[in-house]
């Protein structure tokens, strides 16, 4: 039996000692108000006078009563006591044991700001193996949160701190006002100048402050979602294929982005000399310079330097074969 079941129990029988020491009092003579004083101050102990003198029958009753209603009240005191240790034990030995998990997270991502958008992007992140940390200042929120969670304001250091940004890989802002996604990121750069940021937006307008504030991505969800519709219209099957290899899992194929190192056997070399496609089987769509530039349907005569990053599409089998060739 929980505790809260035996508080509801022992609630119940302490109000039906009540009402029958009321109405015993009311059978012996006295009126409703007069009655139900009696029972209290007796089941309570408390000792005032009788409100009228009592025979031999009402004597015998009240002692009945004493034992019960002492009784009772005592089993529901406990009760209501237990209740409370328990929850307060519950929540306080469920923080420690969420500290400690987060204690012991490195190269996660923390999600600051659980609706929505943050849901979607802690699921997303959770069902690559990605490790999740999700910040909400809302308890009732976080209540039915399967990832480790803060409870506190994602602006204050002390909560990104507890939440292991001083060991995460990325961070999300998505919080739902612009100005407080703006504090999360100028904190969050602060405390980690090498932190990868994505910060979410709701007025084009301040994308280039949440830019200047050290974001390193800033995403607009109506933008994004407008345009992914516009997507179905025009190129339907195109988009619901980058959406299956995105997210969907039911195709083997995947799109991979992979960092060629310099440790890598392949730096220096061209894609031809590589021989990437023939080594592990996967396609290379473009390669992303550290300028930031595109190189989409690279020629075979394009140089690997390190730092450039390869947008690969194969099996699991067949992307891990590249990784281990760009030396990640």
């Amino acid at each position: 039996m929980t505790a809260v079941n035996r508080v509801r129990i022992a609630l119940a029988a302490l109000t039906g000692v009540l009402v029958a020491g009321t109405l015993g009092y009311v059978a012996l003579g006295f009126g409703v108000l007069d009655a139900t004083y009696q029972t209290v101050t007796t089941v309570t102990t408390v000792g005032f006078r009788e409100v009228q003198p009592l025979g031999a029958g009402g004597k015998v009753f009240t002692m009945a009563l004493i034992i019960v209603g002492v009784g009772t009240t005592l089993y529901t005191l406990g009760a209501l006591l237990e209740l409370l240790i328990e929850g307060q034990l519950r929540e306080i030995l469920g923080r420690k044991r969420m500290e400690r998990d987060i204690g012991r997270l490195s190269n996660h991502t923390v999600v600051c700001g659980w609706g929505r958008v943050g849901r979607t992007i802690a699921q997303y992140a959770a069902g690559t193996g990605e490790a999740v940390v999700v910040v909400d200042e809302d308890a009732g929120r976080l209540a039915d949160c399967p990832y480790p969670s803060v409870l506190g304001d994602a602006t204050s250091d002390e909560v990104l701190e507890a939440a292991g940004v001083a060991r995460a890989r990325a961070l999300v802002a998505a919080v739902a006002e612009d100005a407080a996604n703006l504090f999360v990121v100028v904190s969050a750069r602060a405390l980690r100048p090498d932190l990868f940021i994505v910060a979410r937006v709701r007025i084009e307008a301040n994308e280039s402050k949440l830019l200047r504030a050290g974001a390193d991505r800033v995403v607009n969800p109506q933008q994004i979602g407008g345009a992914r519709m516009a997507a179905f219209v025009v190129q339907p099957h195109v988009a619901e294929f980058l959406d299956v290899v995105m997210h969907d899992g039911s195709l083997e194929f995947r799109l991979a982005e992979l960092t060629v190192t310099d440790a890598s056997s392949v730096a220096g070399r061209t894609l031809r000399e590589a021989h990437l496609r023939d080594r592990t089987g996967a396609l290379v769509l473009a390669i992303r310079t550290p300028a930031g530039e595109f190189l989409t349907n690279p020629p075979a005569d394009t140089s690997l330097q390190p730092g450039h990053v390869l947008i690969a599409v194969g099996t699991e089998t067949q992307l891990e074969g590249l990784r281990k060739a760009a030396g990640g």
